[in-house]
Parts: structure tokens; C-alpha cells; sequence
């Protein structure tokens, strides 16, 4: 039975991956800041499965004693732990980088950026002394180096992060921990839809017509990638649900299967 740690775990993407990795009869740990948030969603996650192999603790990836603090319960609670998956991100809203506040620069950096890399030093001297591991660092719109627009501090940390990963690869040869990265592609989740507000009516509708190509919902993409992830065994590997292939395939099809991701948001 295997032992997961999500980070950022109580909603999007991370809720997902520990619903489904639940659903693989995992044992799963889920973190996130907001107290009253993390016990809804352990709530709901009890309602469907064994509350003795869910666990949720309130940590801020920002600090790195919270993040440490977060690694030593699941241990002190499980016994040990297979996998930590660094997923815990904020966004911002769509306007050029000029245009943020210096407050949300500086969260958005902390939060994807630096609370990553204390995630990683956190899951691998752990996993050293216990002889064992594999942890997974979640990338997004950024990673590859592609610009979007009015994105730019939200894609400079992703970009960050899959530097992050490789190098990491490369420092961990020669050990028993696999290094490795998620990338879910686009998935309807409220980290794109809280990119628009009231002004951006046009800018959300257009935004639409390519998501509705391209994205896929959270129900649809983590149980795929928590049973890649529990597969896995070798370092180095990128765990990738939107491939270019089945992105041009979506497109030269959109003309003939219309989807609307959005119909009950």
C-alpha cells in the first residue's frame, strides 16, 4: 500500500489526484492553508472511502517549517512515505506583469517557485533517510517556454520549475529516489477560471473557444495520472496527459466534436 503526499491537495488538480489515488487503495495526506477549506475536503473524501487512510494537514508551502512539519506527521501518522507530489500553485489575474501588485508577485513566486524547491528538499532528505522515494513536481502553462499572454509571472515559475526538475535529475543519479513531472495540461480548474474578472468578458469568451478544444476536466485527467504515477519507476520521467499529438488531433477534430467544459461552471 502505498503512501502519497499532495500538496495544495483540497481542491483542482491536487483534490483530483487524491481522490483517484484513494480510489487505487492508496493511503493519501493532503495539505492546504486554509483550515476550514482542508476539513470540507477531507470530509468529502471520507464520505467516499476509509477515513483511516486520509489525512489532511494545514500547511503554507511558503514556510519551510510548515512544509517539514507536513512531511514529519503523514510519516509519524503512515509509517512512511512512497510519493510527494509538489502541487500546491496560485495564479493571478490576466494582466501584464507591470500591472500586478508587488504582494501578488511576490505570492505567486513564493507559492509556486520557492515553496516547490522546499517541497523538493524537504520529500528528498526524507526519502535519503529512509531509503526510498519518488517525488513529482507539477508543471503548467510555462513549462515548455511558451508565452502566453499576460501570463508571464505565472509561466516564469512554472518555467522555473521544470529547470527545477531536470537539474534535480541529475543530482539525484546514483540515489534510490526517482525524480519526476506531472504535466496535466489544460484542466478546468478554478486556477484558469479566477484568471478573468467582469472587465474581461471578451477576453474569457475567447479564451473559451480554445479551452473547449484543449482543456479536459479534473475527473478526466487525474485518474490517468495517479495510476502513471504509481506505475513509475524510473527517474527522469514526464508524466504528460496533453501530448502535441492529441493537441493537433483536438484541433483538426474541433470542427466536428464540440465540447463545453464550461456548461456547469
Amino acid at each position: 500500500m502505498k503512501t502519497i503526499v499532495i500538496t495544495g491537495g483540497t481542491r483542482g488538480i491536487g483534490y483530483g489526484l487524491a481522490d483517484a489515488f484513494l480510489a487505487l487503495d492508496c493511503n493519501v495526506a493532503i495539505s492546504g492553508r486554509n483550515a476550514k477549506s482542508l476539513e470540507m475536503s477531507i470530509e468529502k473524501l471520507a464520505d467516499k472511502y476509509s477515513p483511516q487512510k486520509i489525512r489532511g494537514y494545514v500547511a503554507d508551502v511558503r514556510h519551510f517549517e510548515q512544509v517539514q512539519a507536513l512531511w514529519d506527521k503523514a510519516k509519524a501518522d503512515f509509517g512512511k512515505i512512497d510519493i510527494w507530489i509538489n502541487n500546491a500553485a496560485m495564479t493571478h489575474p490576466r494582466f501584464p506583469l507591470w500591472e500586478q501588485t508587488p504582494e501578488t508577485l511576490a505570492a505567486v513566486v513564493e507559492t509556486n517557485l520557492i515553496g516547490t524547491m522546499y517541497g523538493a528538499k524537504v520529500a528528498i532528505t526524507g526519502m535519503l533517510a529512509q531509503g526510498f522515494g519518488a517525488f513529482y513536481n507539477l508543471e503548467g502553462s510555462g513549462s515548455s517556454g511558451t508565452k502566453v499572454e499576460n501570463l508571464t509571472l505565472y509561466g516564469t515559475t512554472k518555467y522555473g520549475i521544470r529547470f527545477l526538475t531536470e537539474s534535480l535529475v541529475q543530482e539525484m543519479q546514483g540515489t534510490p529516489i526517482v525524480v519526476g513531472a506531472i504535466s496535466p495540461g489544460i484542466v478546468v480548474t478554478d486556477l484558469i477560471t479566477g484568471q478573468y474578472n467582469e472587465q474581461q468578458v471578451e477576453l474569457w469568451e475567447r479564451s473559451k473557444r480554445v479551452l473547449n478544444i484543449l482543456a479536459d476536466r479534473v475527473e478526466t485527467v487525474t485518474p490517468w495520472l495517479a495510476e502513471q504515477i504509481l506505475a513509475n519507476q524510473k527517474t527522469g520521467i514526464r508524466i504528460a496527459w496533453l501530448t502535441k499529438a492529441k493537441a493537433i488531433r483536438r484541433f483538426l477534430g474541433a470542427s466536428f466534436f464540440k465540447r463545453n467544459l464550461f456548461e456547469e461552471i
